[in-house]
């Protein structure tokens, strides 16, 4: 044993030593890991109570206060600033024993960036300081997408991206002008800047909540062009009608004052919390969400709600005017005063008692009990897919801490244009927006172990590059690493990915799924050893979901490559090699081989590119 062991954490010493002022205070365990997080208007008070002899805390806060082995404090000058402070270290940490949100979610804003000239309608995630108008949040990216084209049939919006007006008169217009769904902005002289304007109020008032002159429009010239006995331009007035009662029908709810509120209330059982949260914009119902809340055995319902409201609102964007809860909570003020702060305007949390607010509470606390018994079983059951899916394959590989898995696939036709894909899952669940698609460059034929050599490298290579710029404000896409990489196939694989990692100096885990056969998965291949696998297991099923994905994204990436007739060539990826120059590359050469080991002097005299051009082709080859 080492002499110079650290001094033993006094907890009877340290408590005299807390201040009576406000701030955050962190339990540690023996482990050093945290396990809770809270505030308190004054440390000194609250810290000491859960030291003090137990009444009435509940077994749950007694186990807590059985596992502190230290703790420590952060000061602050308000309780403002403490319940801020509580909430991003609830983040970070994701303690053991605070009420916490299951999951983080996202939602769909339209967006109309009005800054632009000829201003876009676009389906959005994040809300930015931007001087762009958006609407939202919703709960159904299918409706919000549904609105988007309407709007933009109705009123002729553009959909591109090209630079307008500086783009305009060159290039064609594209198929939604010559269809009708386009007015046409960028063809010289065809739609002015006001007239474009004029259209997108329109779509404004739309979005505001005023259908109405949209209707009645419509409905004008259905009549017009069925007097004029043009029925086929009759139907598709008679079309957008339909879609725009549709659209407006899911979003209506009975509200007099027309404000922007939330309807917040809970329902829960001896085990399980669900909140309900309606959300209601210029008194029109846009949707609803529920969310699961963990470690709410022994909480009080209004410290579970006021543990979700810190929560749920310091990661939305938007905060309506009104905030109404099934139950008060102690904190509300402090509360008001933050998210007034976080909006720039004032926020009211209140709890109504009567009339048609109070209804309207009793109503989501209702769709949360129906939540609670219908989806508990489903919940569960999904759960066993995802989360209990990753544990067994922890379990079986003697790990833990594998949220994020990621697998690669090549695909080809007799070794003609491969093609690398990498799909990723997070918590057992498919997470699409970090696919990634991989077009080989330095391979021929049908060798796949070296296009996913060459896959790999490309991956975490550019992985650690944006981690260096991060550290300078940068960042990307591939800077998140995986907890391990699944292979599809055996030892070949596995060690053409250590490989990688090796002369990268990275440390991941490698698996490999091994088939049978009939090219299943029949065992794991991981350090050396194949472990079988039960077929009736989740961690099974789950490895088949991810083997038929990463199959599945290959081959469509492939077949979109085949349908644009794009296979022949690697060459359309080179910065400046338009249609003309790889013709005569292709011509001049034999095969993309022959480009591929050309010297950069022999691109430009055979080839017969200029100096820039070759140094691209060169390069794309060659680093």
């Amino acid at each position: 044993m080492s002499e110079h062991t650290e001094e033993k954490f006094n907890v009877a010493e340290e408590l005299k030593k807390l201040p009576h002022r406000p701030g955050v205070y962190l339990m540690h365990d023996a482990e050093d890991t945290i396990i809770y997080v809270g505030k308190a208007v004054n440390l000194n008070n609250r810290v000491r109570s859960y030291f003090r002899e137990k009444i009435g805390r509940g077994p749950k806060i007694d186990k807590m206060v059985s596992l502190i082995d230290r703790f420590d404090y952060i000061v602050t000058d308000s309780e403002l600033e403490a319940l801020v402070l509580e909430n991003n270290l609830i983040k970070e940490y994701r303690p053991k024993y605070n009420t916490m949100l299951r999951d983080d979610k996202t939602y769909p804003y339209i967006r109309v960036s009005v800054t632009e000239a000829y201003p876009r309608v676009t389906l959005t995630r994040q809300m930015k300081k931007d001087k762009a108008k958006y609407y939202g949040p919703y709960t159904s990216a299918l409706a919000v997408r549904e609105t988007i084209d309407l709007l933009n049939r109705i009123y002729g919006l553009r959909t591109c991206n090209r630079s307008l007006p500086k783009e305009i008169g060159k290039g064609r217009p594209c198929l939604n002008y010559h269809i009708g769904q386009c007015c046409g902005p960028c063809i010289k002289d065809r739609v002015s800047q006001e007239q474009y304007r004029e259209r997108l109020q329109g779509a404004l008032a739309f979005l505001g909540g005023d259908h109405a002159p949209v209707i009645r429009e419509l409905q004008a010239k259905m009549q017009e062009a069925s007097d004029r006995m043009e029925f086929e331009e009759a139907i598709r007035y008679r079309d957008l009608l339909e879609s725009v009662k549709s659209i407006t029908e899911k979003q209506k709810i009975e509200d007099m004052d027309q404000e922007d509120k939330d309807i917040v209330a809970l329902a829960r059982d001896e085990q399980d919390c669900v909140v309900q949260v309606f959300f209601i914009r210029s008194g029109r119902m846009v949707g609803r969400e529920h969310y699961y809340m963990n470690q709410t055995e022994g909480e009080s319902s209004e410290s579970i709600l006021t543990g979700f409201i810190k929560q749920f609102y310091a990661g939305t964007p938007f905060i309506p005017r009104e905030i109404m809860t099934c139950e008060e909570s102690s904190e509300r003020e402090v509360i008001e005063q933050w998210l007034s702060e976080k909006k720039g305007s004032r926020v009211y949390l209140r709890t109504p008692k009567i009339g048609q607010k109070e209804k309207l509470v009793e109503l989501a606390a209702h769709n949360a009990e129906i939540v609670l018994s219908q989806d508990k079983e489903k919940i569960k059951r999904e759960e066993g897919r995802t989360i209990g899916a990753v544990r067994e394959l922890e379990h079986l590989l003697g790990m833990e801490g594998l949220d994020r898995m990621e697998s690669y696939d090549i695909s080809n036709i007799s070794g003609y244009e491969n093609v690398g894909s990498m799909v990723v899952y997070d918590k057992g669940k498919p997470k699409r927006s970090d696919y990634r698609k991989f077009r080989i460059r330095t391979v021929s034929g049908a060798d796949d172990y070296a296009s996913m050599r060459e896959v790999l490298t490309r991956r975490f290579t550019h992985g650690l590059k944006e981690r260096e710029e991060a550290g300078a404000g940068g960042g990307g896409h591939f800077d998140v690493f995986p907890d391990i990489i699944l292979m599809d196939g055996g030892r070949g694989q596995v060690n053409i990915a250590l490989e990688v990692l090796r002369s990268l100096q990275l440390e991941i885990p490698v698996c490999g799924m091994v088939k049978d056969d009939n090219h299943r998965t029949r065992g794991l291949y991981y350090n050396n050893e194949e472990i079988p696998i039960d077929k009736d297991s989740e961690a099974f099923k789950l490895l088949t979901r991810i083997q038929d994905e990463v199959h599945r994204f290959a081959i469509e990436y492939h077949r979109s490559l085949r349908t644009k007739e794009q296979v022949h060539s690697v060459l359309d990826d080179i910065p400046g090699v338009g249609p003309m120059r790889r013709r005569s590359l292709m011509k001049a050469f034999a095969s993309i081989d022959e480009i591929r080991e050309a010297s950069m002097e022999l691109l430009m005299e055979k080839g017969n590119l200029p100096r820039n051009t070759a140094e691209a082709v060169y390069g794309f080859f060659h680093r």
